[in-house]
């Protein structure tokens, strides 16, 4: 049920509404599209675009940056950022 919520927020465009702790993964898509990227800890970060599943390197992030980019995945391999979180 929580899933059918927070994919109706996704639809909205306003803010974000709901948040989750990413576990960053080569093979494992998040459960839903996001709106954007919280990065707690500086690093480099590995995502999956949404759009066209292309992989695009995010390099020397500072920390408590918001990335407004729209992932299904946030892979491990050469992901050095820490403390992300996911914005749906």
């Amino acid at each position: 049920q929580l899933m059918a919520v927070v994919a109706t927020f996704n639809s909205d465009p306003g803010p974000a509404s709901f948040a989750a702790v990413v576990s960053p993964s080569d093979s494992a898509n998040l459960d839903l599209v996001t709106r954007g990227l919280y990065v707690g800890g500086t690093g480099n970060l590995v995502a999956v675009m949404a759009a066209n599943g292309a992989t695009c390197l995010f390099s020397a992030i500072p920390a408590g940056t918001i990335l407004p980019i729209a992932v299904k995945r946030v892979n491990s391999t050469n992901t050095t950022a820490t403390l992300i979180v996911a914005l749906f």
